[in-house]
């Protein structure tokens, strides 16, 4: 079970009360994931009532780190409690509540061995929310590309790389390879994810777009 609560335009929070259940954040109708917080465990005996929960001092360190890794700067993340490797207290009933917000942003998706290309209006200047460069899918860049290239889904490579290169210029280009990034997973079909926004400098007048 998914319960939506506060979902306004500033903040929203999902729990998924059921472990391996999808656990699903949107932005689809407007800009990009940001990941504020993240629990998986128990720390409310009236979140997700059973009548049997005892325990509420349960927390998974490092929940949140994951959830970004994952969803940050994509329109449409799913997940569930499946990729968390350990239990922070086995034999108690635990959820997974995500708080996140949805950024205006501009997305690029580059395939491998192409060139990326970062433009804002002028007079503004690029602000990077988010870049990853792997594989977080089955159906982006895969036109040629044999099964085995595309099999792997969970390739993530959060980098900084971008916007080291590309913060506070007008314009960005920046290739989508190996060679710039390094290569996170070894035989697997990469792609280059960046979601960003043009702003107007702090001393201008005008609004981000």
């Amino acid at each position: 079970t998914s319960v939506l609560v506060n979902a306004g335009f500033s903040a929203e929070t999902v729990t998924t009360c059921l472990e391996n259940m999808p656990h699903r954040l949107s932005c689809e109708n407007f800009g990009v994931i940001s990941v504020q917080t993240s629990l998986y465990g128990r720390v409310d005996s009236s979140v997700c009532s059973d009548g049997q929960a005892s325990v509420t001092d349960c927390s998974l360190p490092g929940a949140v780190d994951i959830v970004k890794k994952r969803c940050n700067g994509k329109r449409v993340c799913e997940l569930s409690s499946n990729v968390f490797t350990s239990d922070p207290c086995w034999g108690t009933a635990k959820h997974l509540q995500t708080t996140y917000t949805c950024l205006p942003a501009i997305t690029s998706v580059t395939c491998e061995h192409s060139l990326t290309h970062l433009k804002c209006d002028e007079g503004q200047i690029i602000s990077v929310y988010s870049a990853d460069y792997g594989r977080r899918d089955l159906t982006t860049c895969i036109y040629g590309r044999p099964i085995s290239q595309i099999q792997n889904s969970a390739c993530f490579n959060p980098t900084n790389k971008v916007a080291d290169s590309c913060e506070g210029k007008n314009s960005c280009t920046i290739q989508a390879s190996n060679s710039v990034f390094g290569d996170p997973c070894v035989g697997t079909n990469k792609y280059l994810e960046v979601a960003y926004a043009c702003q107007y400098p702090s001393n201008s007048q005008g609004k981000a777009v």
